[in-house]
């Protein structure tokens, strides 16, 4: 079935060029020129990935975001006219899967979008082990789960993709650049800093449910699993 994009922008020529690009590469589109159209229509049918404007009227994208996040945890890729490291790190420490600034390439925007579906769709049906336990956590790939001493936490696809890898190899220091290839597509580049704010956001989840170290740092050279 072709996948369902909601697109958030109050300019209508941006939402006419991503809507085009969209339905070239066979999907569906609703679009929203407010926040809280964006949340309203969202309720009314599930999307399975947000295009989400941070500035927007009614309701910004920060906002929209921290709403939907309530009940959902729907991919949310941003758009910004705003190239701002607090803007981008905030996003994406909310529950931002992905960070685009405007002007943007229409291509890039649907290979991101592409990436992000593909980690979704693989996190919910990955077959390899249906179920993996490293002390008191433990994770479902197949129906994509991840508990902390039998608490039940809410990690978005991409923040699932990365804790997945390292748990597969435990004992394995990671780089950014091996989390960026293995989180997402080859083709989509994202920085040191995005790699960096997925791994804090994962870390404060885990936090919130007693557990004080669920990633250890190696400075100098990346990241690992902490003992659990």
């Amino acid at each position: 079935m072709a996948k369902h994009i909601l697109i958030a922008d109050d300019d209508e020529h941006i939402c006419d060029v991503i809507s085009f690009a969209l339905e070239k590469a066979d999907m569906q589109v609703t679009v929203a020129n407010d926040g809280k159209q964006a949340v309203d229509k969202f309720h009314a049918k599930p999307a399975d990935l947000i295009v989400l404007d941070i500035n927007m009227p009614e309701m910004d994208g920060l906002e929209v975001c921290r709403e939907l996040r309530k009940s959902s945890e729907v991919p949310i890729l941003f758009l910004s006219s705003r190239d701002d490291e607090i803007d981008r790190i905030l996003g994406l420490e909310i529950g931002g899967d992905d960070y685009v600034t405007k002007p943007f390439s229409p291509r890039e925007l649907v290979a991101r979008i592409n990436a992000i579906l593909k980690r979704t769709q693989q996190a919910n049906t990955e077959q390899q082990s249906d179920h993996i336990q490293q002390g008191k956590l433990s994770l479902s790939p197949e129906r994509h789960q991840v508990s902390w001493n039998e608490q039940i936490i809410s990690l978005t696809a991409t923040e699932f993709a990365i804790l997945l890898l390292l748990v597969r190899s435990p004992n394995r220091v990671y780089n950014r650049d091996h989390i960026m290839q293995n989180a997402y597509d080859n083709n989509v580049y994202v920085s040191d800093r995005t790699i960096d704010s997925h791994i804090r956001h994962i870390r404060h989840k885990f936090n919130d449910c007693g557990c004080e170290s669920i990633i250890e740092t190696v400075h100098g050279v990346g990241y690992k699993l902490a003992s659990c």
